[in-house]
């Protein structure tokens, strides 16, 4: 038998293709083999080889090398060549042998490589090795032949072990050197790996040998000839069985694979599972706690909130208070030493924080410098109170931010659960509006929520969602006040005031809703309307005839509407749906207001000026004016605020105040309007001191559309000669 490398292209057992390491041997190998062929090519006694000899020489190289069987986990064939080389050397003699052993090196590697280093070497080698086999036993035995026909089973057996081994060490270890060679690896690591299993199918190649060469000798050899189709159907019936074995080999290697596959997809499974859950966790705790202090946030102190809510609906006496925290001064360490600091800053008050509660309490950051703390579980508003004074304490060290030492406190609004709250943000909302009234009455302490300041605090949600609904009915109504000459008293203009006509309660007064349309935003649009309604009222008293050239009238600008960037443009598209001439729109903006941002309200004052209106500044002297920045303001006129001209007569220093403003008005080019004039007195000083305008009480109140052009009717008549 001999042995075939499936995966290379080298055949009879030699090793694959050539390579530059093992060149040089198997160029050593090719020169030894005339050394072998020559001699058994002369020696050969021809008169021995028969017609068998012929048919075993065809079957060998014509067909046995042609004819494998499979060895099953294993990357090799066993072909019968062997067998029938080591049956000639039985039975014609060691050069008959060596001659048939190279031409079926030479034969079988043709058909495998073209190559003829590889071919060469292929058959030296099958030469060599069977040379070296023949003279193993011809040393050991004498003639193969004359022991064969001994008939003694004892020398036969031994004969064939020898045969063997000696084929299966010379011819193997010759392709082992070279395949070592090649890898650049040890010879007996190579055999070891590559060539130590084929020991059997040489063992068994020379005992079939030792097998057939006896009932050659016992029955001759065409008998034996005869039973070649017994081992065809034999050869055929392994070949089924090593096919079924590689199927069920193949099927166990699949449900093998399919189990590991499972496995490693069960494992995957459990890895994503876990992963989902981590990630779950890592969601869950970021949902509900601030990124940067840790703390719990918003969310969470509300759960915490409706738990505390919930229990002291099920336990009477139970109290519970929640304290609102605002740091006084943040924006300074803000702007001074940056947000990086400020950042530190939060982390290390929110470590103070849980150093001042308890385990059952619980300390949130809702979100910039604001932070609350749920008390749980308190006697009375002493408890809180007390909590609050140790967060005051705590706030009073110093603290360490990047090289600095920076000192803060906190305004804190308290409210507690015997109020009757059912929900966890009208908890917060009252503690955040008791910790502004904290902040307002001088920062650095803790005001407690009462039940006025609750009263006060429904009244004004009450009066927010109302004014919300009256913006969507429209139930604002514009009112107008004349401004009369203090010369002439002619109508120089009116100032228009809205009014709240609610539906249940009648007319409201600005100064309960005003403020709250400026928290929530909605006095922009009630002063849109009330600008747009304003100037189509004068143009059609204009297209009456009852306003005269000049007549102008004022509406005021929120704080809210003169900071947004459409201003102009709103200004604009008034005056363009009423079809009124700039020059009779005169817009009112309060001190304050204008001096927020001195060079923002230039270039904002420059805006409404090109279009050709007027400017008054209201309230002037109750705010904060800088005369460097007055005299560069395109105004036309300061309006005296009612408080200096309410107490002209009385003996301190508003009559100068007064007196000061319209000298200064003069001075710098603009006219002067008094507010809140009510007594003839009053009107007769301020004409004393230059005053043009006036409005208030002594002359009209504020009157409807249809009042004021009546009025404006009989005062045009009266001052008609």
């Amino acid at each position: 038998m001999k042995l075939h490398e499936l995966p290379g292209p080298d055949g009879a057992g030699a090793g694959a293709a050539d390579s530059g390491r093992s060149r040089p041997f198997r160029l050593l190998v090719i020169s030894l083999a005339p050394a072998a062929v020559v001699p058994s090519a002369w020696l050969l006694p021809a008169g021995r080889l028969d017609v068998g000899f012929l048919l075993l020489a065809l079957l060998t190289v014509a067909v046995s090398s042609r004819v494998g069987v499979g060895i099953p986990r294993t990357t090799g064939r066993i072909t019968v060549s062997d067998t029938f080389i080591l049956l000639a050397l039985l039975l014609y003699g060691g050069e008959a042998a060596v001659l048939l052993a190279v031409a079926e090196g030479v034969c079988s590697s043709l058909r495998i490589s073209r190559k003829a280093l590889t071919v060469l070497f292929n058959g030296a080698v099958m030469g060599c090795s069977t040379c070296a086999t023949a003279w193993a036993l011809r040393l050991s035995f004498g003639p193969p032949e004359e022991a064969l026909r001994s008939g003694r089973a004892a020398t036969l057996v031994t004969l064939v072990c020898v045969m063997g081994l000696a084929q299966y060490v010379f011819n193997s270890g010759l392709v082992a050197f070279d395949k070592a060679l090649k890898l650049g690896r040890g010879f007996a690591r190579t055999w070891r790996e590559f060539y130590l299993w084929a020991s059997l199918t040489y063992f068994a190649g020379a005992a079939a040998a030792g097998v057939l060469a006896r009932l050659v000798v016992t029955f001759g050899f065409y008998p034996v000839a005869a039973a070649a189709p017994v081992a065809a159907i034999v050869y055929l019936t392994y070949q089924t069985y090593l096919k079924s074995v590689e199927a069920a080999a193949t099927q166990a290697a699949m449900a093998e694979r399919h189990v590991q596959e499972l496995n490693r997809y069960l494992a995957e499974q459990e890895r994503i599972s876990r992963e989902l859950e981590e990630s779950r966790e890592h969601f869950r705790n970021a949902a509900l706690h601030d990124a940067l202090t840790g703390l719990p946030n918003r969310t969470l102190l509300t759960n915490h909130l409706k738990l505390a809510v919930e229990h002291a609906k099920r336990r009477p006496g139970y109290l519970f208070a929640v304290l609102f925290l605002d740091l006084d001064r943040f924006k300074v360490v803000n702007d001074s030493l940056g947000h990086l600091a400020g950042d530190q800053l939060l982390v290390q008050l929110a470590r103070r924080l849980e150093e001042c509660i308890r385990g059952a309490d619980t300390v949130a950051r809702l979100g910039g410098d604001e932070f609350a703390v749920l008390v749980s579980d308190i006697e009375d508003y002493a408890d809180a109170a007390r909590v609050a004074e140790r967060i005051q304490a705590a706030l009073g060290r110093p603290f360490r931010l990047g090289g600095h030492e920076v000192y803060t406190s906190a305004s804190i609004g308290i409210t507690l659960s015997a109020t009757g709250y059912e929900d966890p943000e009208s908890i917060l909302r009252d503690a955040d509006t008791v910790m502004y009234r904290a902040k307002a009455n001088g920062k650095a302490r803790h005001e407690l929520f009462d039940e006025a300041m609750h009263a006060r605090a429904v009244a004004l949600l009450r009066t927010e969602t109302d004014l919300r609904r009256a913006v969507e009915r429209d139930e604002f109504r514009v009112v107008y006040q004349p401004i009369l000459s203090l010369v002439t008293g002619e109508v120089a203009g009116f100032e228009a005031l809205v009014r709240w006509l609610h539906p249940e309660r009648g007319l409201v007064p600005p100064s309960e809703f005003i403020p709250v349309a400026e928290e929530t935003g909605l006095i922009v649009e009630i002063g849109r309307r009330v600008l747009f309604e304003s100037c189509r009222q004068l143009r059609e008293w204009q297209a009456r005839g009852l306003a005269r050239e000049g007549l102008h009238v004022s509406v005021n600008l929120s704080g809210k509407q003169f900071a947004q960037a459409g201003l102009a443009a709103s200004v604009a598209g008034a005056l363009a749906d009423a079809g009124l001439d700039p020059r009779c729109l005169r817009l009112e903006i309060t001190e304050s207001v204008i001096m927020g941002n001195a060079e923002a309200t230039c270039a904002t004052l420059e805006r409404l000026r090109a279009l050709g209106t007027g400017v008054s500044i209201d309230d002037f002297g109750t705010g904060y004016s800088s005369l460097s920045y007055l005299h560069r303001f395109p105004v036309d006129t300061l309006k005296v605020d009612r408080s200096f001209v309410s107490r002209m007569g009385e003996p301190d220093e508003n009559g100068e105040i007064v007196r000061t403003i319209v000298t200064l008005a003069c001075n710098l080019g603009m006219g002067v309007v008094a507010e809140g004039v009510e007594t003839a007195q009053q009107a007769e000083l301020l004409r004393g001191l230059g005053c043009e305008y006036a409005q208030g009480y002594l002359f009209s109140r504020p009157l409807d559309a249809e009042a004021a052009a009546l009025w404006l009717q009989g005062v045009e008549a009266e001052a008609r000669p």
